[in-house]
């Protein structure tokens, strides 16, 4: 990890900050408004404090904060990953002699994917620690029920030893030597911990956390079930990852860890774990969650305590998802052979939002291979995909693809679904299922002919027809299909208030219906919130020509009876606190841009 601050440092992508900053909040806020800056840098706090007592250990957060970043932790350009990985699914026998050299060169590098484990113990000056709370563990949201790891390398195996992984959990610190697993149930580690409990056996548990920064971007990554993700690490790096053996369990983890926790999960023993404010933007709630007794605890010498932030985007995380994005187009492209290229927006938070570009070859191409992502490991958490064809814009010039879409917006061609949904999802009545949305907009133009009205004009008009309609902005006007956003005060179901407004379709195609704490001037907000907030076959109502989303909070009317979540919102106390002692400009600007109150 310290070599990899230095370079940030020597690339001007490091701000360290040398005065006192608290782990509860202070320094989570900190790092949570600096990667939405346009020119973002990695903190490094040198004199992280709890109550006004130092901690012996710096503290790194935003470690992945930009492009560039990204591509110093993997050595090389992401893209540059991707084309190796389609060279290797694309290799066939050489013909000729250069060939044929080039053929075995690529396998010699191949010899070097696989970790390569030592036993003795090494240079490295490792303390053992007596406590959690030797560790400037940060709590991150008002909310949050205690002190979170957000960066820590998992590290499990299966009960009959043939299958190894490594995964990034978030984990609640409860005492000293004491966390909870929020190892999400179709992770491999939750299925690892599944086959310990059927044969009533401690599962052994150890958590690595710094070392090299690629160790946790490979943790996050979503390979397919059994490859150990560290196999990832030696094929981007070229070389393999060095492990060492835990000293109180059968594990091994990088030999570079700044700090390692070692223990034994009961499978029999579980605790309230939560709420945590997750990458969704909002709170998850209390669930039961597996307890890790710990047996050790150990720091590097010169240890760095690495760690993240969840919340509203865009975060760290969004630079993290765009590695994951690049670098898996060409095992995607093997399942879905005419998909060119997809991106995932940033405030669509990965699996709620995908935009997808493919060679339509045929009618309902697209729902083909929407029912294609839909069944494909991580992709099958996926809420809302929308397909576009060869001719649309880059899928990253939204000012051109938003309306290319829109001008073929068909509701024909909006396929309603269902399946599995993340399990931090909140939006679906049931747990971990849900609705699913995809639209195929390949082809030509729908033509639907509007009388477009002001935005006070329509407002007025719809007031008429429902009075709990507060307010309303109009985008896209000069598309084929406008979305009207709604602000509502709702009394009734979505569906019954879309009722009434048919008498004015003839105004509108698209109505999206949101909470009246929503901000009608700040879109990209606008679609974070939908796209959390919606289960498409619960709140998706379709009539000739036009549609209604409901994303509002729900409750009893929808047959809702979980508690719905916060978001997850800075507490205006703190933020005026590291303003008052400059550490922190007052930038009100960005603060309304992304909501942080």
């Amino acid at each position: 990890m310290q070599k990899f601050i230095e370079l940030l440092e020597k690339n001007n992508l490091l701000k360290t900050i040398h005065d006192p900053v608290d782990v509860d909040l202070e320094i989570a806020h900190l790092a949570y408004i600096e990667v939405k800056k346009e020119d973002s840098k990695a903190l490094l706090f040198t004199n992280a404090v709890k109550n006004g007592k130092k901690y012996d250990y710096p503290v790194l957060l935003n470690t992945f904060c930009n492009e560039k970043a990204l591509k110093l932790a993997f050595g090389k350009d992401y893209e540059d990953v991707a084309k190796e990985i389609s060279s290797l699914l694309k290799m066939h026998i050489p013909q000729s002699f250069g060939a044929k050299l080039n053929f075995f060169k690529t396998l010699l590098d191949l010899k070097n994917i696989p970790p390569k484990r030592i036993k003795k113990d090494g240079e490295f000056n490792y303390k053992s620690l007596n406590s959690l709370y030797d560790m400037p563990i940060l709590k991150t949201w008002e909310k949050d029920a205690a002190p979170f790891i957000t960066m820590g390398q998992v590290y499990t195996q299966s009960l009959d030893g043939k299958q190894n992984n490594l995964g990034m959990y978030r984990l609640q610190v409860v005492d000293e030597k004491t966390l909870l697993m929020h190892w999400q149930i179709h992770k491999d580690a939750s299925h690892f911990f599944h086959e310990y409990k059927k044969a009533n056996q401690k599962m052994p548990v150890s958590i690595a956390i710094g070392g090299d920064p690629l160790y946790i971007w490979c943790a996050q990554a979503p390979l397919p079930k059994g490859i150990f993700e560290l196999l990832l690490y030696g094929f981007i790096k070229k070389k393999p990852a060095i492990l060492a053996k835990c000293k109180s369990n059968h594990l091994y983890v990088p030999y570079d860890s700044d700090f390692v926790i070692e223990g034994f999960v009961d499978p029999n023993e579980f605790a309230p774990e939560g709420p945590f404010g997750d990458h969704t933007g909002f709170y998850t709630p209390v669930e039961l969650c597996p307890v890790l007794k710990i047996e050790k605890i150990f720091a590097k010498k010169n240890a760095i305590y690495q760690a993240t932030v969840v919340g509203k985007p865009p975060l760290e995380d969004k630079y993290m998802g765009l590695g994951t994005e690049r670098v898996f187009l060409p095992l995607l492209q093997t399942n879905a052979p005419d998909l060119i290229d997809y991106n995932m927006p940033e405030n669509g938070v990965f699996h709620n939002l995908i935009l997808a570009k493919i060679e339509a070859k045929y009618p309902a191409h697209a729902k083909q291979i929407m029912h294609t992502f839909w069944g494909v490991g991580q992709m099958s958490f996926v809420k809302h995909a929308i397909f576009v064809d060869e001719n649309a814009p880059c899928l990253q010039d939204y000012d051109k693809l938003i309306p290319y879409i829109l001008n073929r917006f068909d509701e024909e061609k909006l396929l309603i679904s269902e399946g599995i949904c993340d399990q931090l999802d909140h939006a679906s009545n049931t747990y971990c299922y849900g609705g699913k949305a995809g639209l195929d907009a390949c082809g030509d133009e729908k033509k639907v002919e509007l009388e477009i009205l002001s935005n006070e004009t329509l407002l007025s008009l719809f007031k008429e027809k429902d009075q709990s309609i507060l307010n309303l902005k109009q985008f896209y006007t000069q598309t084929f299909a406008p979305i009207c956003v709604i602000l509502i005060n709702k009394k009734e179901k979505i569906a019954q208030v879309f009722e009434k407004l048919q008498t004015c379709k003839k105004h509108f195609r698209i109505l999206v219906f949101l909470d009246t704490d929503a901000i009608l001037e700040n879109p990209y907000m606008l679609i974070w919130r939908v796209v959390n907030n919606i289960d498409a076959k619960r709140d998706i109502f379709i009539k000739k020509d036009c549609v209604a989303i409901d994303a509002t909070s729900k409750g009893s009317l929808e047959n809702y009876h979980k508690e719905w979540p916060l978001m997850t919102n800075c507490s205006k106390e703190v933020i005026d606190k590291l303003i008052a002692k400059n550490l922190l400009p007052n930038d009100e600007k960005l603060f309304k841009k992304f909501e942080i109150f």
